[in-house]
């Protein structure tokens, strides 16, 4: 008897009924078009069936307190093994987020010196930038030091009601605003640059000799009152003086916009106090090991004889050597995840997850290659491969076909998107596919333009120096289609994201984001589309714009317009029930019986971008 993943009677999504068996130990890529239905395969139906799986081996307590997986929609789902799943979602890490925490490397470091390190100072977590001894007393563990600028956070032509404060949360905009307008000691009508020096100063910086000043201010409960510290200082420790990526209401950029940014004096922009710096093994401080690129770091932590250092660094090099091996030798633990390329984070991301000798696995990957060089795909099918022979099962959503060359089986879906895809259209070698989309695009000869456009002018760059570009002057055609290549880190997104941008705050920036979704968002709510679609039925109809939406006046009165009722079952698998009432379609009766050219709301949107064009 064979053993094989059995898949029978799938329908998730756009899957229409259709029936699987994959081999195991097998590398087997799946490709087609976007939307013929490869996620909903892979994803949606082997890996949530996995996960589910393993959850029911979990005793009741802790299955109440996880997020737990309902059984997708397919008749059989037998002899699937447990799934490890890298999707491709970026790299998340707030502004203290390095290489080396986000990795799990850091605090075996910091666990090192702590047992090794001379002089001894402490616990591990004394060598954390993040613990009140181990960071730098100056900048707070930040690495760097953020200074208000004055002339960019205040307009001093400006009145406090005509917005003179430049920065939205201190603002007319927000509370602390309308604060200053309305506590009676500040003229809110005056410009600034005619108030007396005193008034200035106190509105600026505070009382100069520290005493409190008691400022009324309303709120809906009434009235209320508290301390004015001073504009300065109040954007300081509100804005400046915390971790930026916890606040909803500003985010970095908006604070960096109206400050100078540098790295701290006391600690080089390293953030450690200089107490735990004077702790070294074998003359290198932890800063100088976070410093040094991977490909000299495995070798120091090789050279380390300590037996009980020994065995921690043991720990850690197989993570450096499977960074390396991932082509980001280059990288230090110190770089902030923030500053990786698209390339670079999927490589990380990869590395993170591929780091374990574990069999028996499935791997379910979704488009590795997205964001890699070519140079730098050979590295990850050695990877893929290396999984493989270690007697697991690699499911690869790709098109790239430099893996799809090295796969085992190749597994076609089709044979387009939407609803005419959904269907098994090859599964076998690359070498006997045909008459597909996939096998036609592979056929087809690469031919390169033989005329290109002229230009005349360019957007100059000069002296780029992010990250690390060493002083890139550059001039940028214009009016052109416009390809900067370069293996993942060479500085491409350095030079065009940030740069540029910097230079030309008009552009647009498309970005390897993913889109910012909410249940009730579809492709018209995305696109803007649905402000003109209810508008449009409102005209015809006399009826409110809101009726034709199912986020208002014209949502479902039994789901509330979500299209389904999940009921509340404690700790056994999660239950999604399609609304009976309105069958799915999320609109009140009221709202469906309203009509724009013989169809109603509902019936527009199941249409087809092509169908309504």
């Amino acid at each position: 008897m064979k053993d094989e993943m059995l898949l029978r009677g799938m329908r998730e999504n756009n899957l229409k009924h259709i029936d699987l068996t994959l081999p195991k130990e097998k590398l087997i890529v799946f490709t087609g078009l976007s939307g013929s239905g490869k996620s909903s395969v892979v994803f949606d139906t082997i890996a949530a069936e996995s996960q589910r799986q393993m959850e029911q081996n979990y005793s009741q307590y802790l299955r109440r307190h996880m997020e737990l997986h309902e059984r997708p929609k397919a008749d059989l789902m037998k002899n699937l093994t447990s799934a490890i799943v890298i999707k491709q979602q970026q790299v998340r890490g707030n502004q203290r987020s390095t290489i080396g925490s986000y990795m799990d490397l850091g605090p075996l470091i910091r666990l090192l010196f702590s047992r090794i390190g001379q002089p001894k100072i402490g616990e591990a977590i004394d060598f954390s930038s993040q613990s009140s001894f181990g960071q730098c007393p100056t900048c707070s563990g930040n690495k760097e030091v953020i200074t208000p600028d004055l002339h960019s956070l205040v307009d001093f032509t400006l009145s406090l009601r005509d917005y003179a404060v430049q920065f939205k949360p201190l603002s007319p905009a927000g509370w602390q605003g309308r604060w200053m307008i309305t506590g009676g000691i500040f003229d809110p009508d005056t410009p600034l640059k005619d108030w007396p020096e005193d008034k200035l100063n106190l509105f600026l910086y505070g009382d100069p000799d520290g005493k409190e000043v008691i400022m009324p201010f309303h709120t809906k409960n009434g009235p209320h009152r508290s301390k004015w510290d001073g504009l300065i200082p109040r954007f300081k420790r509100l804005y400046i003086d915390r971790d930026i990526s916890k606040l909803k209401e500003v985010d970095e950029t908006d604070v960096k916009a109206v400050s100078t940014t540098a790295p701290c004096p006391t600690c080089e922009g390293i953030g450690l106090n200089p107490k735990v710096l004077a702790s070294k093994i074998n003359g290198l401080n932890i800063a100088d090991l976070y410093q040094l690129e991977l490909t000299e770091l495995v070798n120091v932590l090789k050279e380390i004889d300590d037996p009980l250092g020994k065995s921690l660094t043991q720990q850690a090099i197989p993570t450096v050597e499977q960074l390396i091996h991932m082509g980001l030798g280059y990288v230090n633990l110190n770089r902030q995840v923030r500053t990786l390329s698209g390339g670079e984070a999927q490589r990380l991301k990869i590395a993170s997850h591929l780091g374990s000798n574990l069999n028996n696995f499935t791997y379910i990957l979704d488009e590795p290659s997205a964001g890699l060089h070519p140079e730098e795909v050979s590295q990850l099918i050695d990877i893929l491969k290396q999984l493989r022979n270690q007697f697991n099962s690699v499911l690869v959503v790709e098109h790239n076909l430099a893996i799809m060359q090295e796969a085992d089986m190749i597994v076609e879906m089709g044979p387009g998107a939407g609803t005419k895809g959904g269907e098994i259209i090859y599964q076998g070698s690359l070498e006997t596919i045909q008459d597909t989309p996939t096998a036609h695009a592979l056929n087809e000869p690469l031919t390169l333009k033989s005329e290109v456009r002229d230009w005349d002018e360019t957007y100059s760059i000069h002296q780029a120096s992010k990250h690390n570009l060493k002083h890139v002057s550059v001039e940028v055609p214009k009016n052109i289609l416009l390809t900067v290549a370069g293996v993942s880190g060479s500085g491409k997104s350095s030079l065009m994201v940030d740069e540029f941008t910097e230079r030309y705050p008009e552009a647009i920036v498309v970005q390897q984001k993913g889109i910012g979704i909410s249940t009730r968002s579809t492709l018209a709510t995305y696109m803007g589309i649905m402000d003109d679609i209810r508008k449009t039925f409102a005209k015809a109809t006399g009826q409110p714009a809101g009726l034709f939406s199912f986020n208002s006046l014209g949502a479902c009165p039994v789901c509330k317009g979500k299209g389904y009722l999940q009921p509340e079952v404690a700790f056994a698998d999660p239950v999604t029930i399609l609304c009976e009432h309105c069958n799915g379609t999320r609109y009140s009766q009221e709202a469906l019986s309203h009509t724009y050219k013989g169809k109603n709301v509902v019936e527009l949107l199941d249409m087809t971008v092509e169908e309504s064009h």
